[in-house]
């Protein structure tokens, strides 16, 4: 399994789904599903993802970990694409879960993963969520199990914004802080330590004393290393291997500890894309051609609140020489998608697709404007089915009082 994440069909990047072609048509296939056709069936904007990529990268972690530790779990990092759909699917591939509020636990639990394999983290919880958890796990402190999170002082290369493992962070406590903090803790049972370094991570040195740090600070049965593994957002980005990032994470990990780690992106983020028709096409001779599409920021933040860069085709005409600029319908000049994109001529109509939207697309969509937000759609083996419907302008209302 080592090339998941990094195969390409002919004429599809890397960056799409797994098994994605361009039928005979020259039209996008995903999980077998003419994304034309799910246009045309579903509308758009729509998320499409691709089930078995989902199931394919789950199944690559659960093999990297089990053949170079004989206790571990991986932890599906469910910020990332919190829908009950990916619950089933990865409860089902043997995955545990990872919830930051009282929102993704009850979304975790109806996605029915058993209150035993869910960890709840994160900054300041608060009496009613701790509660919640409390309650679904049917325990009640004393006695209560917990990890002790840990800021490393490690810094990886990554954004400012998506960095956690350094000094200068709202989570965890630093290192010198540690025992103080481990002798604070009273009727509960504090059976580990948690450290999490950032996100969309490529180079994995930072990684390699991270569990080295954390044994050093006392004998606990659990290490929870965190995730972080980047995914490609372009054609140009080689993140790791699962593999090469399992080998970095475990090889400074004591013998007989289970190991913890909580990938989100690179289980969900390649797996998915989003669907938009074009609607207007502003051309300014010298300057810039606009390619206006049916969203924007409401469904996808991430350019907006990253920089974040992504890629985009004409879902039937692959390839092309205009250099576009994909902008949303918001009344934001800010609300640009892609910049400056190769396209084949595209016009009003056209479906345009951007792939690698599979994470934080969805879990940070809104209603900026009064936009409905977009359906999710699941497709496997030719069959595609709606697992989470388009909201509808009567929804827009239903907590007025």
């Amino acid at each position: 399994m080592a090339s998941v994440g990094q195969q390409g069909v002919a004429g599809v990047s890397h960056v799409f789904p797994l098994g994605s072609r361009l039928g005979e048509a020259g039209r996008l296939e995903i999980g077998g599903c003419d994304a034309i056709e799910l246009a045309e069936r579903f509308g758009t904007p729509a998320y499409v993802y691709a089930e078995d990529d989902i199931r394919a990268r789950a199944r690559a972690y659960m093999e990297a970990f089990r053949a170079r530790a004989d206790h571990f779990e991986i932890v599906y990092a469910s910020k990332a694409f919190p829908c009950t759909a990916a619950y089933r699917l990865l409860v089902e591939e043997g995955l545990s879960c990872d919830v930051a509020s009282g929102g993704e636990l009850y979304l975790a639990l109806k996605g029915g993963f058993p209150p035993e394999r869910i960890y709840l983290h994160g900054n300041n919880k608060s009496e009613d969520e701790l509660s919640q958890a409390l309650e679904a796990g049917e325990r009640m402190a004393p006695g209560q199990r917990v990890l002790l999170r840990v800021t490393p002082g490690i810094s990886p290369s990554t954004h400012d914004y998506i960095s956690t493992g350094q000094v200068d962070s709202k989570f965890g406590f630093v290192v010198d802080d540690v025992p103080r903090a481990v002798d604070r803790i009273r009727n509960l049972d504090l059976v580990g330590l948690h450290a999490h370094l950032g996100s969309q991570i490529f180079d994995l040195s930072p990684l390699e004393k991270l569990a080295e740090v954390l044994s050093s600070m006392g004998e606990y049965p659990l290490l929870n290393l965190g995730g972080g593994l980047g995914i490609a957002y372009t054609a140009d980005d080689r993140p790791p291997s699962i593999e090469d990032y399992a080998e970095t994470l475990l090889r400074s990990a004591p013998e007989g500890v289970t190991v913890l780690c909580e990938p989100g992106r690179s289980l969900v983020g390649n797996a998915g894309v989003t669907l938009y028709r074009v609607g207007t096409v502003k051309r300014i001779p010298g300057v810039r051609t606009y390619v206006a599409v049916d969203g924007g920021m409401s469904d996808n933040i991430r350019p907006m609140l990253y920089g974040a860069r992504y890629e985009a085709e004409i879902a039937d005409r692959f390839g092309g020489e205009v250099l576009c600029t994909i902008a949303g319908k918001h009344c934001e000049s800010g609300d640009i998608l892609v910049r400056d994109v190769l396209l084949d001529d595209p016009r009003p109509g056209d479906v345009l697709v951007i792939p690698a939207t599979g994470a934080y697309g969805y879990a940070m969509a809104s209603n900026y404007n009064g936009i409905t937000r977009p359906p999710v759609i699941f497709c496997s083996g030719g069959e595609a089915r709606e697992v989470v419907r388009r909201e509808t302008y009567e929804d827009l209302t239903l907590r007025d009082v």
